[in-house]
This record gives structure tokens, sequence and C-alpha cells, in this order.
């Protein structure tokens, strides 16, 4: 790979990242990161004569077969053939694919942050619109072929895959799935380790951003808390499920709802989130809509954020992890956690994953936003039907018109297609095996001047509605009443940022003193529990809305968070 990958103009320019990282802290982690090498500027092949300057010139063909990993469910590597010729690299699965002209994906090396690790033989490429992790056979060297491709320069190029190089690659699968074409996974293989080595902390490929205080300029003046509730926007999809008969159609409006929950996000991007302190709550009354929802940040390390809502027509829940991963260009917020939804009237139980969401160009002003992945939707209590939806991942050379694409079918219990529906993220989801065929959601208008108050829609504007009298019943650890984050929306910036590095030691300190003392911390809210799959969850424990109105919360001993 060095004389393929390694050889460019000097003036292919890319920017530098860092693979360091604050959670890898013992001295093999530390070495396997110092592994990674980022190819800042990559020297050309020099020729030089006797009297005339260097002869810098354009490495020839480099080809051959590595692996690459797979997107979806990211479970280990595909045997992929790479073809990089003039700074574009190309891969199809075999050579006769490639002198057929049948692509499967392609990238210009000359915009990717190239990072290289020697030792595992991996190289990792960042376009910002596209990420790529391969793996060579052996990252020795060859020579840069200079003509027609051939087999025996694709041996002396990238060098085969070897078997057993590909049967460690499959042992190493990480239990993320539904990502993009890289991986976040937070452990290298080392094939040269014998059986008898103890386990080492976690190689850490790419920039974890939970633990990473972010200045107050950079967020918006809500937090994960409320983010969930937006998730509630048109909970008058669920309303609708729950009137109709057919469980088919019933699928139909659930799957629009799991949907819609991405769609603010299309005027999201310039901003993140306020990350909530451990202990902070979140509630939310809709008379108008006819739910109630209330959310905790029940865990600091990971952080996880708890809600339940309720109505008449249904409960809805989950409880949320999010790794953010930072890979140059792009950032992956990869949220684990499945979403809970009871209708009682036909005692259906659904259950779904979520996918990732990608921000490519972070750090420029053209950057975008992107959900890709696959969700499946199956009802708990029956088996009638299941539901499969995948969020396209865009086409580095495709139409602007295929962004956001979202795809879904609806099948019965033997796996014969029921329905079909689809359409885009931001614009609506349509229908047209139903037996009037429709446009069954769409996005509700923005406000006026949204763009200048951070894309929120209006009932994201809402979710900040601090009345007198609901100040009265709220409990002071309530998202509304938090200093900083009502400092950003008042365009107090500066004191905003002073005001969150002070919450954010209050936090450290707490944990300190809890610590000293043996003690854990409990949540006031939910309980921690089990599912039916035996994961991990955590479930409202019903005492939210009691204490609320018996005796108040005024009247409830309070734990400080500001």
């Amino acid at each position: 790979m060095t004389s393929g990958l390694e050889k460019a103009p000097p003036s292919w320019n890319k920017p530098c990242h860092s693979r360091s990282s604050s959670t890898a802290s013992s001295p093999q982690s530390r070495q396997n990161i110092k592994d990674w090498e980022v190819m800042d500027e990559l020297p050309m092949e020099v020729q030089t004569g006797s009297d005339k300057p260097p002869d810098m010139t354009v490495p020839g063909i480099c080809e051959g077969y590595m692996l690459k990993r797979r997107k979806w469910p990211l479970k280990g590597w595909h045997k992929r053939y790479f073809v990089l010729e003039a700074g574009i690299l190309r891969y199809s699965k075999n050579q006769q694919d490639i002198s057929r002209g049948r692509i499967q994906g392609s990238l210009d090396v000359s915009v990717a942050v190239m990072s290289m690790n020697k030792k595992t033989y991996r190289i990792d490429l960042d376009t910002g619109d596209i990420l790529y992790h391969v793996k060579a056979g052996t990252a020795a060297g060859g020579r840069p072929s200079r003509g027609p491709p051939s087999l025996s320069d694709s041996v002396e190029e990238f060098f085969d895959a070897s078997d057993d190089v590909q049967r460690a690659s499959w042992s190493e699968a990480s239990d993320e799935s539904g990502l993009s074409e890289g991986t976040t996974s937070n452990s290298e293989p080392d094939e040269g380790r014998g059986e008898d080595r103890t386990s080492t902390e976690p190689v850490q490929t790419s920039k974890d951003l939970s633990r990473v205080s972010m200045p107050a300029p950079l967020n918006e003046p809500i937090n994960l808390l409320q983010r969930l509730c937006e998730e509630l926007e048109y909970s008058e999809l669920l309303d609708t499920a729950s009137r109709t008969a057919d469980p088919y159609q019933r699928m139909v409006y659930v799957a629009a709802f799991a949907i819609s929950g991405y769609s603010s996000a299309i005027f999201r991007n310039r901003y993140k989130p306020f990350n909530p302190v451990l202990g902070e709550t979140y509630e939310c009354v809709r008379e108008d809509r006819g739910f109630r929802m209330i959310s905790e940040q029940v865990s600091h390390h990971p952080p996880i954020s708890a809600c339940h809502a309720e109505s008449d027509n249904f409960s809805f829940w989950q409880d949320q992890r999010w790794k953010n991963k930072f890979w140059g260009k792009s950032l992956e917020i990869v949220p684990t956690g499945m979403v809970n939804l009871k209708i009682p009237s036909y005692g259906d139980h659904y259950e779904w994953n979520k996918v990732v969401t990608c921000i490519h160009n972070v750090l420029s002003q053209q950057r975008y936003l992107e959900h890709y992945g696959e969700v499946t939707i199956t009802n708990l209590s029956s088996p009638a039907c299941t539901c499969r939806i995948t969020f396209v991942k865009a086409r580095y050379w495709g139409s602007e018109t295929t962004k956001n694409e979202v795809q879904g079918t609806v099948l019965d219990q033997g796996g014969s297609i029921i329905h079909r529906f689809g359409g885009l993220w931001h614009e609506g989801i349509y229908c047209d095996t139903l037996p009037t065929p429709k446009c069954i959601w769409k996005p509700n208008p923005q406000p006026k001047d949204h763009l200048l108050y951070y894309g929120f829609s209006l009932f994201a504007i809402e979710l900040n509605e601090l009345t007198p009298e609901l100040k009265t019943l709220l409990p002071p650890t309530d998202s509304r009443l938090r200093p900083d984050q009502r400092m950003l929306e008042d365009g107090m910036v500066e004191e905003s940022d002073k005001k969150k590095d002070e919450l954010e030691e209050m936090q450290r300190e707490r944990r300190r003193q809890m610590t000293k003392r043996g003690e854990e911390h409990i949540p006031r809210f939910f309980k921690q529990g089990r599912d039916a799959a035996g994961r991990d969850v955590w479930e409202t424990n019903g005492s939210y809305w009691k204490l609320r109105e018996k005796p108040g919360f005024a009247n409830v001993e309070r734990m400080s968070l500001w």
C-alpha cells in the first residue's frame, strides 16, 4: 500500500485530525493510538537526472484485493477489488467487474483525510461525504505499475487479503449496526497477540465527543431531554394508528411516526443540544395534543437519557445513549437503545431501533446532515406483521434529488409485502398500497425567520415556554430552569458559557463527594430493569406525576443542580 496511497502531489493539502482520546489511558492503548499516522502531505515519486531538476511524477495504477468494512449490519469485512489511478480510488467485487466498469464506489483521495496504521494494515479515508475503512493483507510496500492493469501488478501493489486476515477480521465484529461505510468500533484487532494475553484498553480510532465539554456558543438553547420530546411533534399519527383496525395499515402509521422524528434535523446542522447534567429532568404537558411526558438524565457515564409519555391512545418510552464519533470531517451520532410504543386499544407493543445521524463537513460552512441505516419495527404482542425502513445513504456522486430518501415495507408473517411506502424524511411519506393512495405524513411549515432562530419548528420553540403558573409546578431540576441554557436563549452568550462551566464543575464535585461516601446516583423518576430480550432498560417508576400533584415539588427535598 505504501507505494500507492502514500504518493500524491504536495499540492493535495488535506486537513489533519487527531486520533488521540482522553478515554484511552493505558500504556498499551496509548501505544496503539500512536500507531495511527495521519498522512498530511503525501510525497510523490521522485526521479532525478544528472543535470536535470528532480522530476516529480504521479504514480501509476495500483490495484488488488483488500478488505473493506461492511455497511450494514457492520459485523465484519468484505473482500473487494480496489484500483487507485490518478488520485481516484475505486472498488468493485472483483477484477472482472472493474474491467467492465461496474463500480460499487469511488472517492477522490486528494480531498480525503487519510490515516494509516501500519501494524494492523488499516487505512481510514474520510472525505466528509463518505468514509471508508480498509485493510490490506500485509500496508509491505510494492511498486506502482506503468501501463494497463494486470493481475501480477495487483499482487505487487495492494496484496491479496489472505484468508487468515479475513478470518481474524470477522472475529472483531462489534455490536453496533446500521452505520456508514466506516465503523465507529472502538477496538482494533491484534493479529499477533497470543491467546494467553489479557485484554487491553480499547484503541480509539475516532474522537469520542460524549465526554468533551463543548462551548455554549456551539449549542442550541434546548437539550437532549427536550429533543426526546421533539419526537412526539407528530403524535397525531399515533392517534390515527389507535383508530385503525387493520394491523398492516396500523403499522404504516407507526412507521410514519418513527420517520417523522428525524424531520426537524434538516434545519439543525449548525448547533448541538446541551448535554443534560445528571439528575436533570424535563416535563411536557400538551393538553391540546392529549399527552404528557417526563424525561430524566439517569446516567452520566455513559450518558443515558430516559423518557416516558402517555395519553389515552398510546404510551411511548425509550432510553437513549449517544456515541459521538468525530472522523476529521464528519461527525457520526450513533444512538443505542430501543424505542417502545404501546397502543392499548389493540394490545400492540411495538419496538424499533434508531439510525445513525452524520454531520458532513462539520468544520466548514458547507456542512449538511444525513440519516442512514435500517430500522426494523416489530410488534412484540403479535407476529402478524413487521416493518422494515431504510434511510438511504446518499451516493457520493448521486443527484441532490436522492438525498434524504427513505423506503419502507410492511410484511406479513410469511414475509410477503403488504404495503410499500417511501419519500424524503424532510418532505413527506407516501403510501400507494393503501385503499386510498395518499401522503400519510408531511412536516409542518416552519415559522417565519426560523433560520435566524436555530432552525426551530414551532413545536421546538414551545418546548422552552415557562409561564409563571408553570414555574410553580416544575421541579427545580427542570431544563427550563437551567441558567446557562436560558442565558443562551436570551442572547447572553458569554455569561452562558461561563455558567455552563460552573454547572459542569458542580456536577464533577457532586460525583467526587458521592464517590468518597461510597454512594451511587439513584434516579428519582426512573428505575433500571431488563426487557424481554434481556437488555438493560430504564422505565418510569410512576412517581413523577404523583409527586407533582401531592405534595408538590416545592415541598419535596430538592437536589441542587444549579
